[in-house]
Parts: structure tokens; sequence; C-alpha cells
């Protein structure tokens, strides 16, 4: 892997990712998932959340100190990184870590395993980090970064926390997800427009929900940046002041959150309770 001249850089636009992994880091997590975005923003994600949890700040990574500058050069002790656009992930690879895993970290932060592009792992090193993950890795974080969910092994998406980053090359939201969120920003002004959409059985699935939430996000980060590229994002600029704007947005990453967790949801009630907080 070449150590990019800014190891962070393809994280712009991500600004709801970040803060959802700032929002964990006093209690990380054993292991995260990183969805969506494309593969540079997913690397990106995995480096700035070890460089979170070893920043000699303590706090947001200020990117000077030695631990951030040895993450984003990959020569950090503490950093373990398993490149799937090399080639397939293979068992081997995880079994020669296992003894790693079961020490403590080299510092004071946590040892951080990232597995870039990790849809290439063999289905025997999949089953291999299943193990070591069911076992307790005190001081051990684990990332795996893939463009969907879907395509890891469940057994692994369920041990994990789950970040979805905006979907690549999406400037604008499709008219189906438009249609969704124009209704969305109807209802929070009207009451009315919305229940009628998710109540009919099989209407909304947890990936359409997901899409809808991401969606509304999108339009709203035009709102709040001020651009308002879009009627929608104009629209709520006229409707809402900023108060209100992050108070939307506190609901959509809530709403993310319970979409994006293994305990059983009904995404129809996820997306009506997004539909009351605001009317």
């Amino acid at each position: 892997m070449t150590p990019n001249a800014d190891p962070l850089a393809a994280l712009a636009g991500h600004d709801h990712a970040v803060m959802r992994l700032n929002a964990i880091a006093d209690n990380p997590p054993q292991s995260i998932v990183i969805e969506g975005g494309d593969a540079d923003s997913r690397v990106a994600l995995a480096l700035y959340w070890a460089m979170r949890l070893n920043c000699a700040s303590g706090s947001v990574p200020c990117g000077q100190c030695p631990a951030c500058r040895q993450i984003g050069a990959f020569a950090f002790n503490d950093l373990l990184f398993f490149d799937g656009r090399e080639g397939l992930i293979k068992v081997d690879m995880v079994r020669d870590q296992r003894s790693t895993w079961g020490q403590p970290p080299n510092g004071p932060g946590r040892r951080v395993t990232i597995f870039a592009e990790a849809q290439m792992f063999m289905t025997e090193a999949a089953n291999a980090l299943l193990k070591s993950l069911e076992e307790p890795r005190p001081g051990n974080v684990f990332v795996l970064a893939a463009p969907q969910r879907e395509r890891l092994l469940e057994t692994l998406v369920s041990r994990s926390w789950v970040v979805t980053l905006a979907w690549p090359d999406i400037r604008e939201n499709t008219p189906e997800i438009t249609e969704w969120t124009t209704a969305l920003a109807g209802c929070w002004q009207s009451g009315r427009g919305w229940f009628e959409r998710t109540s009919p059985k099989g209407a909304v699935d947890k990936q359409l929900a997901l899409q809808i939430v991401l969606g509304m996000q999108r339009e709203l980060r035009e709102a709040l940046s001020g651009s308002c590229s879009t009627p929608l994002s104009a629209r709520l600029v006229r409707a809402y002041d900023l108060t209100a704007l992050r108070r939307i947005g506190l609901a959509l990453d809530q709403a993310q959150d319970a979409l994006n967790t293994q305990v059983p949801v009904n995404p129809a009630m996820v997306l009506d309770w997004v539909a009351t907080r605001m009317v």
C-alpha cells in the first residue's frame, strides 16, 4: 500500500460517518463494518478510526503526533492492514495473526486490524476471523471495509457495528428516493401524505429505508452547506432554522443507527418515527 500524502483526503463529504465514529470512540466495539462510499473513502475512514483510538490528543486526530503520522504511513506498531484490493485474503494470513491478537497492544491505545475490501475473504479466512471475534481480545479492534455488508459473512456482520458511507458517484438522489424524501419533508410540514406510503405490507424493506435516510441526509447536507443545489434542500432552508435542521440531522442519525443494528426492526416503523419528529 503506497502512503497517501493526505491519508484522510477521501473523507471529504463524509462528515456524518466521522461523527458517528467519534460518538462511540470512548467505548469502541470490538468490530465495525464500513460499507458504502468507494474503496478509498472506506480505507480513509478505517485509518481515521485507527488515529481516533491512538492519537496523543485523546480526541479528534491531530494528524501531527507520532501515532497519527505513522498510521497515515501504514507504519504504526499497532496497525495491521490487509488489502483485499491486492488479492484474496487467505486463511493463513488470518491465522498468522491470532497470537498477536491474543496480546495487548504495544502502546497505550488500541491495536487496529483493518481488512480493506473484506469481500475478498476466502470462506476459510472469514471463519478464522469469526473465531477470533468470538473470543475476547482486549485492546484489539477490527475493521471490515466492503462495498455492501451483504458481501460479507453474515455472522461477521452480526458481531459488528455498521457505519454506512454515502454511496459513491451520487450527486443527487434517484427519482425514486427523491419521491420518498419529498414526501417525508411534506409530512413534516403538513402532517399528511406519508403513512399511506409506508402502511402497505412490504412497501419498505430495510435497504430501501436506509437509502431514504441516506437520501435525506444528502439533502440536509446541501441545506446546511448553503449550496441548496436541489429543490428539496432549498425548501428545507426556507422552512427551518439552523437549530431545527440539526434536530433533523440527529433524528436521521438515530434512524440510521436503528437500521444498521442486527436487532430485528420494522423499517417502515423507523421511517414513521422520523416522519413524526418534526411534525
